[in-house]
């Protein structure tokens, strides 16, 4: 891969108030190519978005669908902004109804003050345990498989616009969808964890303090996960679909049911 060094920065799309606001346009690739700008956008729910920034995506980037990751409960609790001219796209990339059964789903308390839910329930086994298999678990979801599918398929078929993707923070079901463009367009796993991990130079001051209020190994990869990303956990889920899959082109083949046809257009579309 080319020794560009990207940051948060160089791939910033100029959305202030919008979390994590980012693109995967300007990346070289290893056959030379690089991602067209303003294209394919990443970033955090549109709950609190600017009149500017709304303005912003629709008449610079001309989005013409927003993906929208998030839980049935994320939505009601802060529902996004539409962009006029964009179709807002209900994903919840997490089985809600399988998460309540096994009792992994977040209290609403926690939506309302995450960093001090977290420092107060960071020894928790049952929390540590779900912030280790966040990644894996998703990846493994038939659930989970379906809702990414039905995303790059809409990809595939979207002939103009810009697509814009988001959780609520922009980065740990929203990092798995550009994982999974970047893979099809034919980046390698290095700038594939390059991009992933950029989340945490965004929310770099919050991860910091709030590392500060916990004290143990376990009770930081607890807040690492739920406040930034963690490289660690996100390496163990690449590491398991080389595994169980063979690699990751293969993933998003095989079980997310992209073509060499549907690879192809891609390609064609949002490379230089």
């Amino acid at each position: 891969m080319s020794d560009t060094k990207y940051t948060f920065e160089t791939q910033k799309v100029g959305l202030d108030s919008i979390y994590n606001a980012r693109e995967l346009g300007g990346y070289v690739l290893p056959d030379g190519r690089k991602i067209k700008k303003g294209m394919l956008l990443r970033g955090g729910a549109l709950a609190k978005a600017s009149r500017e920034d709304l303005a912003t995506l629709s008449s610079k980037f001309h989005l013409a669908h927003i993906f929208d990751f998030r839980t049935r409960t994320e939505v009601f609790l802060a529902p996004d902004r539409p962009v006029f001219g964009s179709d807002q796209i209900w994903l919840p990339a997490i089985d809600e109804t399988s998460e309540t059964m096994a009792d992994n789903t977040l209290p609403e308390e926690a939506y309302a003050d995450l960093v001090g839910w977290l420092a107060r329930n960071a020894n928790n086994s049952m929390l540590q345990k779900a912030a280790k298999d966040i990644y894996t678990s998703m990846i493994t979801n038939e659930y989970t498989q379906l809702q990414y599918t039905s995303f790059l398929q809409t990809i595939v078929r979207t002939e103009s616009g810009g697509i814009y993707w988001h959780c609520s923070q922009g980065k740990d079901r929203t990092g798995l969808g550009a994982a999974f463009i970047l893979a099809a367009l034919g980046a390698d796993r290095e700038l594939i964890l390059k991009d992933f991990l950029m989340s945490n130079e965004y929310y770099a001051d919050v991860l910091a303090s709030s590392l500060e209020l916990v004290k143990t190994e376990p009770e930081k990869d607890v807040i690492r996960t739920f406040i930034g990303v963690n490289g660690k956990y996100f390496n163990d889920a690449l590491d398991l679909i080389d595994r169980r899959y063979g690699s990751l082109m293969a993933y998003i083949q095989d079980q997310l049911l992209l073509s060499d046809q549907d690879i192809e257009i891609l390609r064609q579309r949002y490379l230089e």
